[in-house]
This record gives C-alpha cells, sequence and structure tokens, in this order.
C-alpha cells in the first residue's frame, strides 16, 4: 500500500525541511567497475535455494501462525507467534526479488509464491512489480518520481515514530482494500482508478501516483486481485464460524511483520538527500549495507536485504548472491574506499543517526 495509509501527505508536507541541494558526488568508476567485472559469475539464480528458502519459511510460519491461534498458554502463544511474524515476514520479502528476478529464472516460483504467500497475506507480486523498480531508475532515485524515497534525515523528529508505528495498521488496510474496494472498483469505475493509483502499491511516497497497468502485468493484477478479495471475503466470513479471535490474532502477527519491515525500511538508506538527481555512488552512499559479523541483521533484514546498497550497484544479483560479491568488493577495494562507506554497524547505529538529524535546527 502506498503510505496514504501511513502517513498523511499534508503532515508530511509540514514535517519535510527545505535545505540547499547536497554538493554532488562523483561517480567512483573504480568501484562501479569492480562491481562490474568482479561478481559476473555470481548472476545465476539457484532454484532449489528459492524454493527451499520460501518453502520453509511459509510452512514454518504458518505452522507457528496455527499454534498461536490454538494454544492455550498466553506466554507460548506469544512465542509462537514471534516465531511465525519473523518466518512469515521472511517469505514475504521474496515479493523484493520476484520484481527483480528474469521472468524465465525461476519457472513457477511467482505463482507458487502468490498462492502461498502473496495473497494469503494480502501482498500479491503485483503491488511490487512494476513500482520497486522505479526505485531503481538512475534518473528518479531520491527525487519526488521516486515510490520508495521520502527525506525522512530532514524532516521532523515525530515523523519516524510515526512512519514506523503506523505500520500497524497496514494489515488492517489491506484487509479493507481486497474486501471492499476492490468489490466496489468493479462496478464503480472512479473508485477503481482511486485505488489503483493510490493503494495498489507499496511506496512510502504520498505524491506517487501509479500508472494503468500494461503488458504481461494486467492479466497478472486482474486474477491476483481477485484471489485476494475472494480470499479477503472469506477471511471476514469466517468470523461468523468461528468468532474473530482467530483473524484478529492473524492481523496482529501480520502488523508485527509490517512494523518490522518499517523499520528495516528506516535504515535501508540514509533518506538525507532534498530530491535532486544523484550518481549512481551518490545513491550508493545513501544506501546502506549491514554486512557480517553481525548475524541479527539476517533476521530484520532477511532474503538479501542486509547488502541494500551493494544490491543498489547490481540489482538483479540473486540474493543468495550478494554475500559472496560483498566479500569480494570489500577485499578488493579495502578499509576507507567509497565502497566502505555504505557499511554500517547496526540498526540502532542507524537510527539514531537518522533521529539526530532530524534534530538539527533547518
Amino acid at each position: 500500500m502506498n503510505m496514504h495509509q501511513s502517513i498523511d501527505s499534508a503532515a508530511l508536507a509540514r514535517a519535510a525541511a527545505t535545505v540547499p541541494p547536497k554538493q554532488a558526488i562523483a561517480d567512483d568508476k573504480d568501484m562501479l567497475r569492480a562491481a562490474r567485472d568482479l561478481t559476473k559469475d555470481l548472476i545465476a539464480a539457484k532454484p532449489a535455494i528459492y524454493w527451499t528458502d520460501m518453502l520453509l519459511s511459509a510452512g514454518l510460519g504458518y505452522a507457528a501462525l496455527a499454534g498461536t491461534i490454538l494454544i492455550g498458554s498466553v506466554p507460548l502463544a506469544i512465542v509462537l507467534g514471534t516465531i511465525a511474524a519473523l518466518s512469515l515476514y521472511r517469505a514475504l520479502l521474496f515479493i523484493h526479488e520476484l520484481s527483480h528476478i528474469h521472468r524465465d529464472a525461476l519457472p513457477g516460483f511467482r505463482l507458487a509464491w502468490n498462492l502461498l504467500v502473496g495473497i494469503p497475506m494480502l501482498t500479491p507480486s503485483f503491488m511490487y512489480e512494476g513500482v520497486h523498480t522505479l526505485h531503481h531508475a538512475r534518473t528518479r532515485y531520491g527525487t519526488v518520481e521516486d515510490p520508495e524515497y521520502l527525506p525522512l534525515a530532514l524532516m521532523k523528529p515525530w515523523s519516524l515514530p510515526l512512519f514506523v508505528l503506523i505500520a500497524l495498521l497496514l494489515p488492517f488496510a489491506l484487509l479493507f482494500r481486497f474486501a471492499v474496494l476492490v468489490p466496489l472498483g468493479a462496478v464503480i469505475p472512479p473508485i477503481r482508478t482511486i485505488v489503483w493509483q493510490r493503494f495498489s502499491s507499496l511506496s512510502i511516497n504520498p505524491q506517487f501516483r501509479r500508472r494503468p497497468p500494461e503488458g504481461e502485468l494486467r492479466p497478472r493484477v486482474f486474477w491476483q486481485e481477485l484471489g485476494g478479495s475472494v480470499w479477503a471475503l472469506a477471511l471476514l466470513a469466517s468470523t461468523f464460524a468461528v468468532g474473530w479471535q482467530p483473524l484478529l490474532i492473524a492481523l496482529a502477527v501480520f502488523s508485527a511483520a509490517a512494523v518490522l519491515n518499517q523499520l528495516r525500511t528506516l535504515v535501508a538508506h540514509l533518506w538525507e538527500n532534498d530530491g535532486e538527481p544523484m550518481t549512481v555512488t551518490a545513491q550508493f552512499l545513501d544506501s546502506v549495507n549491514v554486512p557480517p559479523p553481525g548475524r541479527i541483521a539476517e533476521i530484520w533484514a532477511p532474503v538479501g536485504l542486509r547488502y541494500h546498497a551493494l544490491h543498489h550497484l547490481l540489482p538483479s544479483m540473486p540474493y543468495h548472491s550478494l554475500g559472496e560479491a560483498h566479500r569480494r568488493l570489500a577485499a578488493h577495494l579495502g578499509t576507507g574506499s567509497t565502497y566502505d562507506g555504505a557499511n554500517h554497524p547496526g540498526m540502532v547505529p542507524l537510527v539514531l543517526r537518522i533521529a539526530r538529524s532530524t534534530m538539527r535546527p533547518r
């Protein structure tokens, strides 16, 4: 969903600060050349890794979710709910891979993911496909045309907790979208237009308006929206048979996953651009790697997203190859290099950095 469900656009406009354009950062051609040349053998996606990871994550998540709903002990329910949220969060983040992977690389994977994860969690792949690639467009990144960028570091301090906590409402908003707005849009075209433009993308820029789907995405949108709508209505209908508690528990688990994803988004970039176009190197340095030796980043930034800056250099690199690509580039370019400038120790220092930036007088 776009951030019209997260942060009111007028509030964001009041929160944003006007700052002079940052000095342009020239492209580091040695780094860009090394990223290309040292990783040529890592670009093939390995189906066995994708399928095993996704299926195990989803299976564990749904099993833990069932236990959360059925178990009678509150402490055990909290433990199982945490496992469910983390596992389903990992399974859900394969939507990021679907937006980049070549369509012929993993036959059947998109369909299986949508049936097992995307539609059950009311986040089918069309909500990211055709949107996330705009974030990687060289002339759009960090500008008003980027659906996934906000100058969070240049806003007011209160905007950060609001940005994170409003994600608690996302599962409820998705349920309303698919159960109410999609059926209404099927018979009332103006509602359909508004829903598509504003509430059909996983974006954070409130000014973003999605264009109508084209090409092979168009039939996918139809079937995925139909599946999501039928599933959402079935979830609501289930309350007549089993009451509201199971659905509310599931939504609470999904809310926990949504908040974790919003925290990850908060530290995926430094969010310091004021809207001017940036060089590839500037985009890289505004993005974040959280490499080993720390292990906890693999929990809050799974499926390769702990190497988010590297991903901006090599957007088509499969997630399972990013660790090796990072090791090669770090060894080749060394400490103190431009590449080293995008590596950060963890989530807490990054949150503190952004928070301190919001407190500076503008």
